[in-house]
């Protein structure tokens, strides 16, 4: 019994898997329905006889039309086996045009003859063409509406499929614009620690490493997230600017402007830090040239703008900064980072995201 039970279970599953579903329903429905059709077409038999005798009209109807549905269900099974690719659809359909045909008028011949032999009919070879040609249009459309369930299953896998690898394709480009923000965020620690090093005491630099070792830690806690909230970005944007201060003291000059309402956006991990550093590392920064940045937010983006006064000195970069925030944005969204600049000013808008991952989805099935 377990054989048997196991056998019964894959010959489901392969089943399933040629036809694309489980058409036990669709096929006892089909055939009681093919089999009435076909009565009322050629004998009409319970308007015509009486109750029972109309039942043993029908019932030649019903044997018909289950052989005609099995026998063609297994010819499909066969060609779906022998051509399970879609690019061998119109070959596929062709044999199983040409299988319908030959199995209906060989069913009708031998079929015919033998209720003529046992009930003693008459046997009409001349008239059976008007009953054959219905019969195979009849079971071409039933065979059209297992290929055309087959085709939208395997359409739709298809474009899910393809959807996957495209979100694949879209995660490894986020990853690599992440692991290049890494070692950007530690090229640019290294020279502001050269700098106080070369500036300030050796506990002072020793307070920065301390200082830069938590920050790091949170980069890499962030490293797995293609989007983190607002309010976490901002913590980590605001422990590296106490850093920040630390060496320019009220020469670097922050104003926050966040309503608590759009704590809980996202936005992409280390995005906000990047662009103060950048705004840090190219401005002057001094007693009589404070760096004044100011962030705000609004529900559609939050903005980092600083006074522009770029350093006479050209500063070692990487020059992936932007880029890569700009880049990253594209793949997650289809807004856009906005960045204006004139004598006065720069400034950076970054859009605000109400999705904690936002790698877009446009492929469906009916598109």
């Amino acid at each position: 019994c377990h054989f048997l039970a196991n056998k019964m279970n894959k010959y489901q599953q392969q089943r399933i898997q040629y036809l694309g579903f489980d058409d036990r329903w669709f096929t006892f429905i089909g055939i009681v329905f093919l089999s009435f059709v076909t009565d009322f077409i050629f004998t009409n038999s319970f308007s015509r006889y009486p109750f029972v005798q109309a039942v043993g009209h029908w019932s030649m109807s019903l044997f018909f039309a289950t052989c005609d549905w099995l026998i063609l269900r297994n010819l499909l099974l066969f060609l779906r086996r022998k051509y399970p690719s879609l690019k061998d659809n119109l070959k596929r359909v062709l044999y199983l045009f040409l299988a319908t045909v030959f199995t209906v008028i060989f069913l009708d011949l031998v079929g015919g003859s033998s209720l003529t032999a046992l009930f003693d009919l008459s046997f009409n070879l001349k008239y059976r063409y008007k009953v054959i040609v219905p019969i195979i249009i009849v079971s071409t459309m039933t065979m059209a509406i297992y290929e055309g369930i087959y085709l939208f299953i395997k359409l739709k896998k298809s474009i899910r499929e393809e959807e996957q690898a495209k979100q694949i394709a879209v995660q490894a480009q986020l990853d690599t614009l992440r692991n290049q923000a890494q070692p950007h965020f530690l090229f640019n620690s290294l020279n502001t620690l050269r700098d106080i090093i070369d500036q300030n005491t050796k506990e002072e630099a020793q307070d920065f490493v301390d200082k830069l070792s938590s920050v790091y830690r949170y980069i890499l806690e962030s490293g797995t997230h293609n989007t983190i909230p607002l309010a976490s970005e901002l913590e980590f944007a605001k422990a590296y600017i106490h850093i920040q201060k630390e060496r320019f003291g009220n020469n670097l000059q922050l104003q926050w402007d966040i309503p608590q309402s759009l704590l809980q956006a996202y936005v992409i991990p280390m995005s906000i830090q990047l662009l103060l550093e950048n705004a840090i590392k190219h401005n002057v920064i001094s007693k009589a040239k404070p760096l004044q940045i100011k962030i705000t937010a609004t529900p559609d983006h939050i903005s980092v703008r600083n006074n522009y006064q770029p350093r006479s000195t050209r500063v070692a970069s990487t020059g992936l900064g932007l880029k890569n925030i700009k880049k990253g944005y594209a793949l997650l969204s289809n807004h856009k980072v906005t960045i204006q600049q004139d004598n006065a000013y720069f400034c950076v808008q970054l859009p605000l995201l109400n999705q904690p991952q936002e790698i877009p989805s446009h492929a469906t099935t009916y598109h």
